[in-house]
């Protein structure tokens, strides 16, 4: 969307409110008479415009921004949830979306059956009347855990369920959950869609129905907005987004067939290694930017080579231009319980690996000389 200037490069809206020609204008506006901006909570021009591009490279009649990936999910399932319903979520998730599961739904009187993600019958069994939501990452953070997203979907719908899939690691350059019959897909913008590090953002996409009919109420009265800059910044991230995605899962897979060679054990979806191979590459185009590795003597030795890496950053983060790495048990699952993590597959010995834009070679070097230094 240009202005009367016709720039080149979007505009950013810098704005909390909006003015009006008339009283009636403004009334009908808020009673959805009239299209229009009112509010930059509700609407704002920037954001509109990454919303618009989002969806159409998904593929979804919808989206929604929201002002980080953590409120994505969070409105993607409270928007929908009452008390008394039921989900059915796989085990392997992100650190805090495990949380929303297992801590949060609780508080409002909504029911959670942790399954393991990887058995399509798990999820089968795990159905009851009041099922109302499936709740899957796929690939899942940290351990490349892969769903069957069209088996388990249609379990869901049998069952008079919708299926959420938060699809951050695949991006819809490599996976489009809808097309494998999922009901609605979560991102944290922050990752790759942004892809250089440099803001928050989230979103949610899915049917018209679902994001104007639920999700909008939701989110204008609980209020997790995205800002006109996040949103400007991450429109650009989207310019690129085939690009990188493109280069850093070739630079991924050089990588990862290197310490496939190299580490007592490796996850990678690209690689006939990881157990769900065939089923990974059947969903994805490509393998993704991020790995899972495990080296022999746990957290010890997994804090001793990520302090031996000098090329390779130390942090929590993924999708970065640069490559990143960090030991998930003491960052971004360390809320949880050790039981819980265990459970996830989330082992001491277990370091997350994110990929970037760097010559691979140089990476795998890093990396070399860093498993050297620990006894590799």
């Amino acid at each position: 969307m240009r202005s009367e200037f016709g720039e080149t490069s979007e505009a950013i809206f810098l704005t909390s409110g909006y003015s009006y020609d008339d009283a009636e204008t403004v009334a009908a506006r808020f009673r959805g008479d009239e299209k229009g901006m009112t509010y930059s909570r509700l609407q704002n021009p920037t954001v509109a415009m990454f919303e618009e591009r989002l969806r159409l490279i998904e593929g979804a009649d919808a989206c929604r921004a929201m002002a980080s990936g953590m409120a994505a999910m969070t409105a993607a399932l409270l928007s929908q949830l009452r008390a008394g319903d039921h989900v059915v979520a796989g085990r392997a998730l992100f650190g805090s979306c495990r949380w929303l599961v297992d801590s949060l739904l609780p508080k409002f009187g909504i029911e959670t059956t942790v399954v393991d993600g990887r058995e399509v019958d798990a999820w089968k069994r795990a159905v009851r009347p009041n099922t109302k939501l499936f709740f899957m990452e796929t690939p899942a953070n940290p351990t490349m855990d892969i769903c069957d997203i069209r088996a388990i979907s249609d379990i869901a719908h049998n069952a008079g369920a919708v299926v959420v899939v938060d699809n951050a690691f695949a991006t819809p350059v490599l996976q489009r959950p809808l097309e494998f019959g999922a009901d609605i897909v979560a991102y944290s913008a922050t990752k790759m869609l942004d892809g250089q590090g440099r803001v928050l953002a989230g979103a949610v996409l899915g049917s018209e129905e679902f994001i104007e009919g639920e999700l909008l109420a939701f989110t204008r009265n609980t209020g997790p907005t995205l800002s006109a800059f996040n949103a400007w910044v991450v429109l650009k991230g989207l310019e690129t987004l085939d690009l990188r995605m493109a280069k850093q899962c070739e630079n991924a897979l050089s990588v990862a067939r290197f310490l496939d060679a190299r580490v007592p054990r490796l996850l990678y979806p690209a690689l006939p290694s990881h157990p769900q191979h065939d089923l990974a590459m059947a969903q994805m185009s490509a393998g993704g930017t991020i790995m899972s590795l495990f080296v022999a003597d746990g957290r010890r030795q997994a804090h001793a080579l990520l302090d031996a890496l000098t090329l390779v950053d130390i942090s929590n983060n993924i999708g970065d231009s640069r490559s990143l790495m960090t030991h998930p048990a003491s960052t971004t699952h360390a809320g949880l319980d050790e039981t819980v993590r265990e459970e996830m597959g989330v082992a001491e010995s277990m370091l997350r690996l994110s990929v970037g834009l760097e010559d691979p070679a140089d990476v795998i070097d890093d990396l070399d000389r860093a498993l050297c230094a620990v006894g590799l």
